[in-house]
This record gives structure tokens, C-alpha cells and sequence, in this order.
């Protein structure tokens, strides 16, 4: 959106009026206590904006289709937290959260300015120019937000029809892999489209900035697994014949088991061990002479 100096400033403070009216009823539907009685619904906290705007002049100079389009939107997050398919309402920040949200006859009042921008009067602030990106059409409301950078968007919100099955009571199996991100029962594999051309290109340079890194003291890397319990940890010597059982381990594969060999093991905790012999215990156990 490309909203004039002036607008700008009404629209925050749009803004502001919209997120003072959510985080007061939020704060009310807080307050629920079980011997206190049930908190004030969408109807009654209606009633109450209306006592507030006719005694505070500055909320009433806002927009009273915005401050209660913020009650609807809380009532109905609310409903969808207790049904169980989103979370619970939070609180709004300013500079996060700014945002306002038209519904009804009045967001149907947008005209077409020439072939790349249209204008939508916005209540209580006038008309607003802003760029479409496509056409508009069976819209029912829209949202204006202001992300951190101080850039405004609006969004229309549009119910896409229905679109119906083949309605041939054939059943296909769905199954998620690793390599194949969607795989069917009829055989058929399909997966997500790769990175962008500069979502690469920042994986390549993220990629090189990780190999110039220089490892840090005493971080922690990675180690391979293959023949780690063949491998004698004092010479690192790997050899199969090490490993007879998971009871049996032979140091270096050289002495028979209960042979005692003047080298110091340090394979487990770093104890001193003088048995070849290797017997399991809990964690931490260590070769017993």
C-alpha cells in the first residue's frame, strides 16, 4: 500500500485503538476464576466499547467498525482455541502486531485507479492506493498490516469454490518419505520443487562461510561409528578378531582374554584397565582385573 503522510499517521493510530480494544478484552477473558463467575462475552464487551468510546473522545475518534471487528476477531479465536485447532489467544505488541481488519459492505469499497493500482476506502482514513498483484475478485474483507519495516500491505481475504473429487470410490494410499516426499499406492511419486535460484545461492554461500569457519576448542564433532568396537583405543588398532561377543573384547586382538598387557585403556572413562577382558555392565563400567 502506498499510504500519503497523513494517512499513515491515522492508520497507526488505527492501529493502536484496534490492539488497546483486543489486549483490554483479552485481559477480561484472563481474569476467569471459579468463584468469581463467568467473564464477558462478544456481547457484553460490545456493550461496554460502546460506554468507553462515549467516554473516552480519543477512542471515538477511531473507527467503531475496527475496534469491533477486534472483539469479533477475539471471540472467534477463543471458539477455535476451545474446539481444539489453534492456540490461545495472545497478547498484541505494538510494532509486532500492527493491523486492522474490515469486513462487510464496507470492505467491498475499492475502485480501480488504471491498470496496475486500485484505491480502498478505508474507514475513518480515506482512500488508500496500493498495487495489485492480481485480480480481485469475490473478496469479503480484507486486513491492513505494517510489518517492521514501516511497510504497509493489504491482504483480501477470498473463499475459493469448492473443487469436487473424480467421485470414482477408488481408495489410494499415502505414504511420506525422505527421498520421495509423497509416494501413492498406484505408484505414482511426487515431491516439493527445489530451492529457488537465490534460495541456492544463499546455500552455497552459507555453505562456503561454514567451511572457511574455524572449529572452536573443545567443541564436539562428529565421529563415524563404523568399527568403533574394533577399534583398540590406546594404539587405535582395528581389527575383526577384537571383537569376539559383545562380552569379549580383546585388546588390539593380540592377547587372549584375561592376558594382562602393561598398556593403559582409556576407552572407557578414561580408567586404568590391565584385563583384555572387557566385561558389560551399567554405563560407565570399565575393564575388571
Amino acid at each position: 500500500m502506498y499510504p500519503s503522510a497523513a494517512q499513515e499517521v491515522l492508520l497507526l493510530v488505527a492501529c493502536g485503538q484496534a490492539r488497546f480494544v483486543w489486549n483490554l478484552a483479552l485481559e477480561q477473558r484472563l481474569m476467569w476464576a471459579r468463584w468469581k463467575g463467568p467473564t464477558p462475552g462478544f456481547n457484553a464487551q460490545a456493550a461496554q466499547l460502546t460506554e468507553a468510546r462515549a467516554a473516552e473522545p480519543w477512542l471515538a475518534a477511531g473507527s467503531q467498525t475496527v475496534q469491533q471487528q477486534a472483539l469479533r476477531d477475539l471471540d472467534q479465536a477463543w471458539r477455535q482455541f476451545f474446539a481444539g485447532t489453534h492456540r490461545r489467544p495472545t497478547w498484541r505488541r505494538a510494532g509486532q502486531h500492527e493491523g486492522i481488519r474490515i469486513v462487510g459492505p464496507q470492505a467491498l469499497r475499492v475502485r480501480q485507479d488504471n491498470r496496475a493500482r486500485s484505491s480502498v476506502l478505508v474507514p475513518k482514513i480515506g482512500w488508500v492506493s496500493f498495487k495489485r498483484s492480481r485480480a480481485l475478485v469475490g473478496w469479503k474483507s480484507y486486513r491492513i498490516t505494517c510489518d517492521r519495516a514501516g511497510r504497509w500491505h493489504i491482504a483480501f481475504a477470498v473463499i475459493p469454490e469448492p473443487i469436487d473429487g473424480p467421485a470414482t470410490g477408488e481408495v489410494v494410499g499415502v505414504d511420506r518419505g525422505v527421498t520421495a516426499a509423497v509416494a501413492l499406492s498406484t505408484g505414482e511419486m511426487t515431491s516439493p520443487a527445489g530451492l529457488s535460484p537465490k534460495e541456492a545461492e544463499r546455500f552455497l554461500r552459507l555453505q562456503r562461510r561454514l567451511a572457511r569457519a574455524q572449529k572452536a576448542p573443545g567443541r564436539v564433532e562428529k565421529v563415524k561409528a563404523a568399527f568403533t568396537s574394533q577399534t583398540c583405543n590406546s594404539c587405535k588398532h582395528v581389527a575383526s578378531e577384537s571383537r569376539k561377543s559383545p562380552s569379549d573384547f580383546r585388546v588390539c586382538g593380540l592377547r587372549a582374554p584375561g592376558e594382562r598387557r602393561p598398556e593403559r585403556c582409556e576407552k572407557y572413562r578414561g580408567r586404568t584397565c590391565r584385563d583384555s577382558t572387557w566385561r558389560p555392565g551399567s554405563f560407565g563400567s570399565f575393564c575388571e582385573a
